[in-house]
């Protein structure tokens, strides 16, 4: 299938899920990934802000542990149709974007380059690492300007299962994919199921 087809398609399959299928299922992709990667005091996690109207996994219990851990936050934020990325802590404040988005209130980028993680939003990914996003190329570019070792990570409710007919060769693919019931790694390591 296209992207295009492939947008759609998950979309529509998100769109279907209860709030509380959105919370369990995005508590469960969150305690996959503490399972699966090691954490530790100063690391740098780049992770987005959910949007709950596309019922996007919900990321802010993840960023809550995050700060518990003394692990180092920065969210993406679109100024002038740029991203950048802000680092957050538990006294930033927020507001509403014209889209009703909440965002750091704050237009400073940390000019960082050099996360351990990169916690990616996605559509679909398909069994090469192969992302389907909004089709705006934020993340692309993000992938583009930072240190190629920083592991992108990528989140969803559901399990690659269909090809992407329109991959280019410009589009840069995650390092992981994270579903409530397994980690899939696309770096030649082993996938770890915990069905």
């Amino acid at each position: 299938m296209t992207k295009a087809e492939l947008r759609k398609k998950y979309m529509q399959k998100r769109e279907t899920l209860s709030q509380d299928e959105v919370s369990l299922l995005s508590d469960r992709v969150f305690d996959q990934f503490f399972q699966y990667f090691d954490l530790f005091e100063n690391q740098k996690v780049h992770c987005f802000l959910s949007i709950s109207s596309k019922n996007e996994i919900k990321t802010n219990n993840f960023i809550e542990n995050l700060f518990k851990r003394k692990i180092r936050v920065f969210v993406p934020k679109i100024v002038n149709d740029q991203l950048i990325s802000i680092e957050i802590n538990v006294e930033t404040n927020f507001i509403k974007n014209r889209w009703r988005i909440s965002e750091p209130e704050s237009n400073k980028d940390s000019g960082e380059k050099d996360f351990d993680f990169v916690i990616t939003p996605l559509l679909y990914c398909d069994n090469q690492g192969n992302r389907v996003g909004y089709g705006k190329g934020f993340y692309d570019s993000l992938f583009g300007n930072i240190n190629p070792n920083s592991k992108k990570i990528g989140v969803n409710f559901f399990a690659p299962n269909e090809e992407i007919d329109d991959v280019w060769e410009g589009d840069i693919p995650l390092d992981y994919l994270v579903t409530p019931t397994a980690v899939l790694s696309f770096d030649g390591a082993r996938s770890k199921s915990t069905k």
